[in-house]
This record gives structure tokens, sequence and C-alpha cells, in this order.
């Protein structure tokens, strides 16, 4: 029956499902380069094979309206770029135009925020604008900014651009606007559309509304990227759903395989992999401290790989592979925070109780302390990881009373400073905005890892 009405519902919307771009109204791109003068850049050398792709990306473009020749004064060169289900991005590289464009600071969403929102969904759909960005037209000024040359000659686009500098932001400024007062059940990551509900009726009616906006926007959607009426879907890497979050396990098998790295660029980029799913990784920062130190400014670009790397390497895939998943927030539940302070960094862990009254991890948080952080006194570090913890997860614990887990002697240090030490007592003032009762945790050396693997916390004694 479900599917049936999936059916039904898509069939009426079946034009706006195609792989062809639409084009809207709601939005168009300009180039503001001020003052600056045209950027002409010679063309890429390029392979045969390279110059066959081009040739064909380019007779495509020309037949649906994308790009047009040009006699513009600016030049960019182009650079073709796979993509992962096979096919080719054309791309251009505007870097030398960016350099000269003025930005365009409309912000992009958290994704840690869409992520949580569908975590929780029973059922969820997720829609792809086709070519996202081609479906959004380019004023005339920017269109010959926009051109770019081949050996087949110079061309330039009519509509907006991968590569661009301000591109995300216009397009996100877009779907945003697109999606207006649906967002208690719809977001969007660029052209990427989410849509989720706790019942089918509901979210065969959220689905239909999203639909709707979309083609009145006069935008289309691939059909063969989409997801529709799932209980799980992948979403901006990562595997979200019927409460519980975690990472794209194709994203975690790449980590697993990882080589070696034998130069800071790949460390670099490794890091970069790992790092995304940070939130999944108790004291991410202390393990990963080795590495990122390899990337220092003063760091040969040959990079000396110690057991210390080695074992910080090894241990990050091993985490990572160890099936880490995250319970979506339920803000109607209390959560529990836990805090940690080590040598050399600070960590801390939210909580929350599942369906079965256990606790669950929903965020994990490290941050590597500096040179002269790693100085204070114990008490200090113990009371940083405190503040630290609570301004990161602000965005849950604000304005609602929770447990705070933790070495109780900090907390008294915080509650009893004297002006004297004015660090403390600059941080006693910042905890003045929470709202929280203390669990002791017996021992100075308690640590988030240790509390995370009991299978119980004790209850709050208020």
């Amino acid at each position: 029956m479900q599917r049936q009405q999936i059916q039904e519902l898509c069939t009426s919307y079946a034009p706006t499902f195609s792989a062809t771009p639409g084009l809207t109204e709601r939005a168009y791109h300009s180039i503001d380069t001020g003052n600056a003068h045209p950027i002409r850049v010679q063309p890429y050398r390029v392979s045969p094979q390279a110059k066959t792709a081009i040739e064909r990306e380019i007779q495509d473009m020309l037949q649906m309206g994308v790009i047009r020749p040009s006699e513009s004064a600016w030049a960019s060169p182009v650079v073709l770029v796979p993509k992962p289900d096979g096919e080719i991005r054309f791309c251009v590289d505007y870097r030398k135009l960016n350099a000269v464009t003025r930005p365009d600071n409309y912000p992009m969403p958290r994704t840690d925020e869409l992520l949580e929102k569908l975590g929780r969904a029973q059922f969820i759909s997720t829609l792809d604008l086709t070519k996202g960005y081609w479906q959004v037209p380019l004023d005339e000024s920017a269109k010959e900014r926009s051109a770019f040359i081949t050996h087949l000659g110079l061309y330039e686009f009519n509509v907006l651009p991968f590569g661009l500098r301000n591109a995300p932001a216009t397009f996100q400024r877009l779907v945003d606007g697109l999606l207006a007062g649906l967002g208690e059940y719809a977001v969007a990551y660029l052209d990427d559309v989410a849509i989720f509900s706790d019942s089918w009726a509901d979210h065969l009616e959220h689905l239909q509304k999203v639909l709707e906006r979309i083609r009145e926007a006069g935008l289309t959607v691939k059909a063969k990227k989409c997801q529709i009426g799932l209980n799980r879907v992948t979403y901006l890497g990562h595997q979200v759903g019927q409460g519980t979050i975690s990472p794209l396990q194709a994203k975690v098998d790449a980590i697993q395989k990882w080589p070696v790295p034998k130069s800071k660029k790949q460390v670099q980029s490794f890091l970069g992999l790992a790092g995304y799913y940070r939130r999944f990784v108790p004291h991410y920062s202390q393990i990963a401290a080795p590495l990122t130190d390899l990337t220092k400014k003063k760091q040969p670009n040959a990079v000396q790989w110690t057991g210390k790397c080695q074992k910080a390497f090894n241990k990050l895939k091993a985490t990572l592979m160890s099936d880490p998943v995250l319970r979506a927030p339920d803000f109607d539940k209390p959560f529990l925070v836990t805090t940690d302070a080590s040598e050399h960094g600070v960590g801390a862990v939210l909580m929350q109780k599942g369906p079965d009254q256990e606790f669950h991890p929903v965020v994990f948080l490290s941050k590597k302390l500096s040179e002269r952080e790693s100085n204070w006194s114990v008490t200090e570090k113990e009371c940083y990881a405190i503040v630290y913890a609570l301004e990161k997860l602000r965005p849950y614990v604000w304005g609602r009373r929770f447990h705070l887990q933790t070495d109780h002697a900090a907390l008294k240090w915080l509650h009893t400073v004297k002006e004297t030490n004015k660090k403390l007592l600059r941080w006693s003032l910042a905890l003045q905005d929470f709202d929280f009762d203390i669990q002791h945790i017996s021992g100075a050396s308690s640590k988030v890892a240790d509390a995370l693997s009991r299978e119980n916390f004790p209850e709050s004694t208020g």
C-alpha cells in the first residue's frame, strides 16, 4: 500500500523528476569583481581522451542551453573531475576569477544540526536536484565573466557553473527560500533536500508539499538519486534514521584502507576525511595530536613517521571501524554531560537514555591543549574541560536543566574561586548561564572513556 501511494504521488509530479535541469526564476547569480581587469588564462594541455570528453560535454551543454559561444575578454581553463557514480563533472578552474570576486557571506547550514533533525525520524525521503547549480540563471554581466577556454574555442555559461566563489551562497539562499515555513519537516544542504516525518500519513503530506514547492519554482529532481519513504537513508556522508546517526560505511572503509602518509599533504588529506567523523570518536583531538603536529608550518614536507604517529593512525582507524553509532538528540528528555581533562587535552560526551534505559552518546567533543594550556594546573584543566564542553554544547543544554558528571573538586573550585585567580573567576561567571546538577565520579583520574564503558550511569541525586 505504501509503495503504491508513493508511486501515485511521484507520478502526479512526473515532469518534476527529470534528468534535464530546470531553470528557476526565483534567483539569479551575479559576479561582482569591482574594478578588476579581465583575467584571461590559456587552456590546460589535456590528453586525447580528455579532449573527447570535453567535446562531448560541450555539445551536451550547447543542446541544453547551459552554455553559448562567447566573445568575452575573460577566460578560465577547463578541468574534468570524475564523480563517484562514474560520471564526469565538467568544471572550470575559476581560481583567478574567484580571487577578485567580492564574497557573499550567506551562511551554510551546520551538517550536524541537519543530521540530528533527520536522525529521530521514522520516515525519510531525500531529493537530489538535477545538476543543482545549472538550474540557476546568471545575469548578463556574470555570463561574460564565466567564460571558459578550450581547444574548441571560447564559451560562456548561461547558468550557474560549479567552481564559482559565491555559488554555494546563491544556491543555499534559493533552497532556504524554497523551504521557508517547512523547517519542521524539511531541510536542505545545497541541492540535497531531505523530508522527515514520524508517521507515514504525515510523510506523504510533507513530501507532497515539498514537491509542490519544487515544481512551482521551476526546478527538477534527479529520480535515480532519490531515496523515498525509507526508515534510514544516506545523507551528507552518514546513515541516519530511527533515532541513530552513523558514518557512511564506504567512507569508513576508505579510512581503514588509507596507506601510511609520506607527505604533509597526505597527512592533511587523511585528517580531513577522518575529522569529518570526529563526533564519533571520544578524545579525537588527543588521539590525533601526533598527526596534527606533522602538519604544522615548521614541519618538513616529507613527514617523519614515528611510533606515536603509527599508534594514532591505527587507533583512529580502529575506532571508526568499531561500528560507531550516535543517538539523535531528543529535546524532550534530559541530557547528561560528562567531562574529563588529561595532560594534553580535554574531552566531553553528551549522552541521553535510549528506549533500553541505558545511556547512549549523542556527541563526542575533544580539544588538544596548546603548549600554554598544557602548563595549567590540574584544577584549571578540569575546570576548563567543563567550560569548554558547555560552550560547545550550548545548543543542546542551554535553557534546560541537565546533569553534569565530572570530578567534584573542579566544580567546588569554580563555585568558591576568589578574585585572585582571574581565569577561574571568568569561567565561574560563564557557568552561571547554565542550569545543572552535579553527579560525582569518584577518583580524580576517571576518564570519559571509562565512564562510557559502564552499562549504566547513576541517577542524579539533585
